[in-house]
């Protein structure tokens, strides 16, 4: 029995909620630290008896853990392959001039950021502006911003995009082809997807990019190309993909595992192990570049959201969201997504996902609203509204990283001159899309 178990006793709402509260600053506070802080306040809920330790393997969610681990793996290898520098300077040779560049290189890397972490996609576009931008002696630090931005966006068009979109799936029950075309039980008709509504919100938002760049008319020419000698992790990243497909297209009656999707993205990154050897160079450097800091938030943070949900907090925060949009839908629905922009502005959003996710759930049962509606409408607002500043997301603050390694420090206000009207843009859009397709 837990030491304070008898202290707590049935009245667990306020201590629950104080940590919860004290966790949230930590991880906003002490970035570097938020994976310690996570499961520091994951074991001080089981010490309390908040949770049960027996509970502790069935509040982490196995099947999106395994999902991320994976993808990072199988795409570590596909980066080193240089496969996407390669398909970058094939985008670069078609552009006449900067700006063109510039836009292809930004919708380059949207279209690889719906299936590569984000991150990783601006590392891998980044430079290649950078190249550009030091032969034609002009500053690269709009480029930058419209690739990360870019980046971003995309994140939310499919289920391996975005550890956010991991996580909507695990909840939702949703696969693979969900986000292209998504029937909801019960429904007559399928209708259009994530995907396909984050490509009209990324349309929208590129018209900003050309507004922009409509000066940078500047002819480029490349001079050095990318060579790919091994093509192996493009085959496995696409497996992956297909992998992932055929999964969603096998009857429900097969029974299959819960972490099927983790299954796929971990097999197949294991036959890349199997491929090229545990000891060799290619493997130990995949191995390195697996983001373990954000496994284990997420594994922290699935024990804090169960710990609170047994609390009640889940419930008291559903019913405020309740009472502010006075039993509306359309009003919870807007709630949802502005507000999620607004707090993803200045909090990464994975906690914060990872939080309002089983408050939708509870709030969409407690309303008979439509739970698809609230939850893609907090995926897009909580996904692109990272974009408003320089901290909100990842991708953002690692192209800044990038910049600032060349000597160029930029302020809030030079990113959000281009980051504000992208953003509103594609979130106008998506905002307006969700509810006249699913309300």
């Amino acid at each position: 029995m837990p030491f304070f178990e008898k202290l707590i006793g049935e009245n667990a709402l306020v201590p629950a909620l104080v940590i919860f509260v004290l966790t949230y600053v930590g991880i906003l506070v002490f970035a570097k630290a938020r994976a310690y802080i996570a499961l520091g306040a994951a074991a001080l809920f089981v010490l309390l008896g908040i949770l049960n330790w027996r509970e502790l393997p069935g509040a982490v969610n196995w099947n999106v853990l395994m999902m991320i681990a994976g993808t990072m793996g199988t795409v570590s290898l596909f980066i080193e392959s240089r496969m996407p520098a390669k398909m970058a300077d094939w985008l670069i040779d078609r552009s006449p001039n900067l700006m063109w560049a510039v836009i292809w290189l930004s919708v380059f890397a949207g279209v690889i950021s719906a299936f590569v972490d984000n991150v990783a996609t601006v590392l891998m576009v980044a430079p290649v502006a950078v190249d550009i931008s030091k032969k034609l002696k002009v500053s690269p630090v709009n480029s930058i911003i419209a690739i990360a931005i870019a980046s971003n966006l995309q994140g939310a068009a499919t289920m391996v995009g975005d550890t956010t979109s991991i996580l909507l799936a695990g909840e939702a029950k949703l696969n693979f082809l969900d986000f292209f075309f998504f029937k909801p039980v019960g429904a007559a008709h399928w209708g259009i997807g994530m995907f396909w509504i984050v490509q009209v919100s990324f349309l929208a938002a590129t018209a900003v990019l050309f507004a922009v760049f409509r000066r940078d008319k500047q002819p480029i020419r490349l001079e050095e190309r990318a060579v790919v000698t091994d093509y192996v992790p493009t085959v496995l990243l696409v497996s992956t993909i297909v992998g992932l497909i055929l999964v969603s297209l096998l009857p429900a009656s097969l029974r299959l595992p819960g972490e099927i999707n983790g299954i796929v993205c971990v097999g197949i990154f294991l036959i890349g192990v199997a491929i090229y050897g545990l000891r060799s160079k290619t493997i130990k450097n995949a191995f390195k570049e697996l983001d373990y800091f954000t496994l284990l938030l997420l594994a922290g943070l699935f024990i804090v959201i169960r710990s609170i949900g047994e609390a009640g907090v889940i419930d008291k925060i559903g019913d405020v969201f309740k009472a502010v949009s006075a039993g509306n839908v359309f009003v919870l629905y807007t709630l949802v997504v502005w507000f999620s922009v607004l707090i993803s502005a200045v909090v990464d959003n994975i906690p914060y996902i990872a939080t309002m996710l089983p408050v939708v759930t509870l709030l969409a049962e407690k309303m008979g609203a439509p739970a698809y509606v609230l939850y893609f409408g907090l995926l897009s607002g909580a996904t692109l509204g990272g974009n408003l500043t320089p901290i909100g997301a990842s991708a953002n603050i690692a192209g800044l990283g990038i910049l600032r390694k060349e000597g160029h420090e930029v302020s809030v206000g030079t990113f959000m001159k281009i980051s504000v009207p992208f953003t509103l843009s594609a979130v106008l859009v998506g905002y307006a899309l969700i509810w006249f397709i699913w309300r």
